[in-house]
């Protein structure tokens, strides 16, 4: 089985009235401001779809499964309708779809009940969250600690945007330290914690026997690899973190599924090891 833990999509009427949203919250302009600079340095605009498309490049491509995320919108009526928009559509493919719950970082109160809210209606996790262009840090424990506290009472994941800090600048890249990442690791062990765009190197200091102790129950994603890295990322990792902690993402529909298998399969890695990161490490995690 092959599952996208890191796909976004959004319902028709953001994606039809981009002007308005764009007015509605500022990350969301930064983001899907019109053309921007990518990781690659090329100059295009950023994709949205909904879940139709998604299902559509999945059926494509071969990809049995996706985790859906929506956007992590400022405001709480923004979030609930992304939210519903989710759940609406892990209604429709429930074979197909794994509904992740959006949070806004503002009210610990709506933040709390819009999670128990959306778990109670069939989302299985929470993410992917981002804190940094909200002005929030990601070891602020006043505002994590309620959205990891009730994700660990409903036993399901938590999926976190991480990037590297070094290396080449584009749209959404945040400044945040490796080491505060350590520091809301080291806060909740008993969770398991997806770090998304391999934990922005997060992984490499899984060399220090503390760091890997620490990292237990953290997964990384391959969201966006291919604009971060070079392929030989993919045995780095399974060298130093084991295979058993990848996680198959593609930030979908930012890259396309077939550009990531084709890295994957022609990267030396054993079959058992790519199986791992294709689908049975998600498997596993979300208790398929």
């Amino acid at each position: 089985m092959i599952i996208d833990f890191h796909t976004h999509i959004f319902p028709k009427e953001v994606r039809e009235n981009l002007d308005k949203y764009r007015k509605k919250d500022p990350l969301f302009r930064l983001i899907f401001g019109g053309k921007r600079t990518n990781m690659l340095g090329e100059t295009k605009k950023a994709k949205m779809v909904g879940v139709e498309d998604l299902i559509a490049g999945m059926d494509r491509s071969g990809v049995d499964k996706s985790v859906i995320c929506g956007f992590v919108w400022s405001d709480d009526g923004l979030t609930r309708d992304g939210n519903n928009y989710i759940l609406e559509s892990v209604k429709r493919y429930p074979d197909r779809l794994i509904g992740f719950t959006s949070v806004q970082l503002k009210d610990r109160d709506k933040m709390v009940k819009e999670i128990e809210r959306c778990v109670g209606l069939g989302a299985k996790g929470v993410g992917e969250i981002v804190t940094e262009p909200h002005g929030v840090a990601i070891d602020d424990e006043k505002v994590l600690r309620p959205i990891v506290e009730v994700s660990k009472s409903l036993n399901i994941p938590i999926m976190v945007h991480a990037n590297e800090t070094v290396g080449h600048y584009y749209v959404g890249k945040a400044k945040t330290e490796l080491s505060r990442y350590y520091n809301f690791i080291l806060s909740y062990p008993d969770i398991d914690i997806i770090l998304a765009h391999w934990g922005g190197g997060l992984l490499f200091y899984e060399l220090m026997p503390e760091v890997a102790r620490a990292c237990e129950r953290v997964y990384y994603d391959t969201a966006a690899s291919i604009f971060l890295y070079t392929p030989r990322v993919y045995s780095a990792a399974v060298h130093i973190i084991g295979a058993d902690k990848i996680l198959f993402g593609t930030d979908y529909p930012l890259i396309d599924h077939r550009r990531y298998f084709e890295q994957i399969e022609n990267s030396g890695l054993p079959k058992k090891d790519i199986d791992k990161i294709y689908g049975e490490n998600a498997e596993r995690i979300m208790r398929l």
